[in-house]
């Protein structure tokens, strides 16, 4: 496409000499510009997927992917029901629980407000997020009456540690002769967990099933069936087929109905940010244009020089696109290699930036998770560098096609 002399003038153009420095300095811009946008698009849409992945499989590794409840009442036959949707196509795991909300206090003075799950031993193993989670303690020590499992902040919050006491209160009080007496039970802390997402680990707490059954008055009963499918982006149809199993008298919800505005939410920035920084490359793009169209003034005489010794209006405009585009191309190759380097190492940054600020960048209790993720979508990478390229080169356009036009007869007599 290029010949070797054209090569030769388009990159001894770019080389600035004595009263060129202005044109040098931006294009010198134009290519910086390119490559921070480049590389801040990949970073930030990484960041987003990231994000987005981490809560996911957070979200789904806790909770079911699917919840079924009874229609104004719990299951008192949940072990029959829950049979019956094992049973449904698709299907990977149903688990009855029994779930409330309560007041965690603890002998050291903390208190807090949490949710407490009664689950069998044997379904919470199966749990990996829980299981592959436990920081302190044994889940071999949670069976029983008074044996309770909480996360890792909430531990922090209480200056609670394995084998202390804390205590759960319910709104749900006993009716006595002197009125409403809330319920206070004592457990026995045997395991800390971590999932790393803040929600969890500082407000989830788990007791056996039949612990719970007795501390919510939920005797051989479950308030509701968590259920985990092969595929939980498709639930239309096992949902319709659970409902189908357990009767008609239960509610199923899935976890895109409870979580829904969050992850749109989510889903609106990532967009929103993607045109933000896609701007950077544009002005990048601009300052190509602007330092070409000036390089082109400055190269009148030149470029007269180069038609009268024989060049073609073809080879004109070659030699300015390859000056453009060198811009362009080498931007986005350096945007696009300190992006990858970045997202491959944004946690070692993230922490080196911190110990040298003294601040912390992400808190959890903000974000929602303890480390700051990043997950490289490398069709997206190709997309971000296809769009810098592509910006790059429709830039050189005018001012090329506008090198080209020059007369040389014109050029030579302003001169």
């Amino acid at each position: 496409m290029f010949n070797a002399f054209e090569r030769m003038v388009a990159f001894r153009y770019l080389r600035a000499r004595k009263g060129e420095r202005f044109v040098s300095v931006i294009a010198i811009f134009s290519l910086v510009g390119i490559a921070l946008g480049v590389a801040t698009l990949i970073i930030v849409m990484s960041v987003m997927n990231g994000f987005r992945h981490e809560l996911l499989g957070r979200i789904l590794g806790l909770n079911g992917h699917l919840g079924v409840y009874a229609v104004g009442s719990s299951f008192t036959d949940f072990d029959d029901v829950t049979k019956r949707i094992r049973a449904v196509p698709g299907v990977v795991s149903a688990t009855p629980i029994v779930e409330g909300q309560v007041l965690i206090t603890s002998d050291a003075g903390g208190a807090t407000g949490g949710l407490a799950r009664g689950i069998r031993p044997e379904d919470l193993r199966a749990r990996h997020l829980i299981a592959d989670g436990i920081r302190l303690g044994s889940l071999d020590a949670f069976e029983g009456e008074d044996a309770i499992i909480i996360g890792r902040r909430l531990a922090s919050r209480l200056r609670v540690s394995v084998g202390d006491n804390v205590s759960l209160v319910s709104p749900q009080g006993r009716t006595t002769v002197f009125g409403t007496v809330p319920r206070v039970r004592a457990y026995r802390v045997v395991a800390i967990f971590d999932v790393g997402m803040n929600e969890y680990d500082s407000s989830f707490v788990f007791l056996p099933l039949e612990a719970a059954q007795l501390y919510f008055q939920q005797r051989d009963a479950a308030t509701q069936i968590e259920v985990f499918v092969q595929d939980p982006t498709r639930l239309r149809g096992v949902m319709r087929q659970i409902q189908e199993a357990a009767g008609s008298r239960v509610i199923v919800h899935s976890w895109q109905d409870a979580n829904s505005s969050f992850f749109n939410a989510v889903q609106v920035e990532r967009n929103v940010m993607f045109l933000i920084l896609t701007l950077i490359i544009i002005v990048a793009a601009f300052n190509i244009v602007s330092s070409l169209i000036m390089l082109v003034k400055d190269k009148g005489r030149d470029i007269a020089v180069l038609r009268t010794m024989g060049a073609t209006k073809g080879a004109v405009m070659r030699i300015f696109l390859l000056c453009g585009a060198s811009i362009g191309v080498l931007g986005t190759m350096i945007g696009f290699v300190l992006g990858l380097v970045f997202c491959l190492n944004i946690e070692s940054i993230r922490q080196f930036l911190q110990s040298l600020s003294g601040t912390e960048l992400f808190s959890p209790e903000v974000y929602f998770l303890t480390r700051l993720p990043a997950i490289l979508d490398y069709n997206e990478v190709a997309q971000v560098v296809a769009m810098g390229l592509g910006l790059s080169f429709l830039a050189t356009l005018y001012p090329s096609w506008r090198a080209a036009r020059t007369d040389p007869v014109e050029m030579l007599r302003n001169e």
